[in-house]
């Protein structure tokens, strides 16, 4: 009899025991929302909409393959690490989308990761390392991939296998991956320079676009003064990390002969292909970022006379125009350049 009631025992031990959920509990609150819904998207692997409840918070499950998925609320984003049976809950605050992304409950470690290494990678490497010369470079390389060894070693405990493999790789290749990118710069370098040889010491198309500060600004507009010209768009990363060293160049050079414009080709992407909300986007960044200098709208975006004139197809892009409004650089250093202020300051009657 006894060895029949511990043998029932453990089959009720049996019956009892939970089967994994093949699916991932995905829950939290936004404060601020940028939309009523949220997108889950990994390529042409999975997406998924969200409904964001009036009062920010969501609950759904999604069956997934392990791995990265990023996270839209209109033109924000976040990476998150999905797995079935896990259950995580996301909190954001828009107002500081980056700094505020929190993941708790089962499973939640690596997309804590994820998040923190997002701001790490933030200030990790200078936009202007690629103008560098090569010693210098490798010297900056090193101490980036040193960088990137401490941080997943001082985080690697709790995170999911898979993700820690997947890590380790990548941190092993970005010597030979950004040295490689390296030389290719530097060879389309010298394209871009053959490319653009026609324009300069040629005046600079004309323009007619529309200031922040209200009204029309043309390139007439802008004569007597060497101008420094920033095409951008806000949903475009590089042109963002761009912006501290703009400001930084714009504060240093305040009392010599040249002024700072920016021109956003902002027409609708990352706003759902709605061009009045893509102005309205970038009327708020600029007063977000405090942005300076002289703040213009692309009457056509991309196809405007002025980008089309400069062969402008990939952004951020830089040029310099002499006082007389002639083209003196139709493919300028970026403001992050080591050697952008030395050569500004070389200019004649700056």
């Amino acid at each position: 009899m006894k060895k029949i009631l511990m043998c029932l025992a453990g089959l009720a031990i049996i019956a009892c025991k939970e089967e994994p959920k093949d699916y991932v509990t995905f829950s939290g609150k936004i404060t601020n929302p940028n939309s009523d819904s949220l997108y889950v998207f990994q390529g042409r692997n999975y997406n998924k909409t969200l409904k964001v409840n009036e009062d920010g918070t969501f609950n759904d499950t999604l069956k997934v393959n392990t791995g990265i998925y990023m996270i839209y609320d209109g033109n924000e984003q976040t990476a998150v690490y999905l797995k079935n049976g896990a259950e995580i809950n996301m909190t954001i605050d828009t107002k500081q989308f980056d700094e505020s992304v929190k993941f708790t409950g089962k499973g939640s470690e690596s997309s804590n990761y994820l998040a923190e290494k997002a701001l790490f990678q933030e200030d990790l490497i200078n936009p202007g390392l690629f103008d560098y010369e090569k010693e210098e470079f490798t010297k900056e390389v090193e101490k980036i991939q040193s960088k990137m060894n401490s941080f997943l070693a001082e985080r690697e405990a709790g995170l999911d296998s898979l993700l820690l493999a997947n890590e380790k790789s990548t941190i092993s290749q970005f010597t030979p991956g950004i040295t490689g990118a390296y030389e290719q710069q530097k060879m389309q370098a010298e394209m871009r320079a053959k490319q653009f040889a026609d324009l300069i010491g040629k005046p600079a198309p004309n323009f007619n676009f529309e200031n922040v500060k209200g009204g029309k600004t043309t390139l007439a507009d802008l004569k007597g003064k060497y101008t420094y010209i920033d095409v951008w768009a806000t949903w475009c990363g590089p042109c963002i990390r761009e912006i501290p060293y703009l400001k930084e160049l714009e504060k240093d050079m305040h009392d010599k002969n040249i002024q700072f414009v920016s021109i956003s080709v902002d027409d609708g992407r990352g706003y759902k292909n709605d061009a009045a909300a893509a102005r309205e986007g970038w009327i708020k960044m600029v007063a977000d970022k405090d942005l300076g200098g002289i703040q213009l709208l692309s009457d056509a975006g991309w196809k405007a006379d002025f980008i089309q004139g400069f062969k402008i197809n990939s952004i951020p892009r830089f040029l310099l125009l002499d006082p007389k409004g002639n083209v003196v650089d139709a493919d300028a250093k970026r403001p992050s350049s080591p050697k952008l202020k030395e050569y500004l300051n070389g200019l004649e009657n700056m």
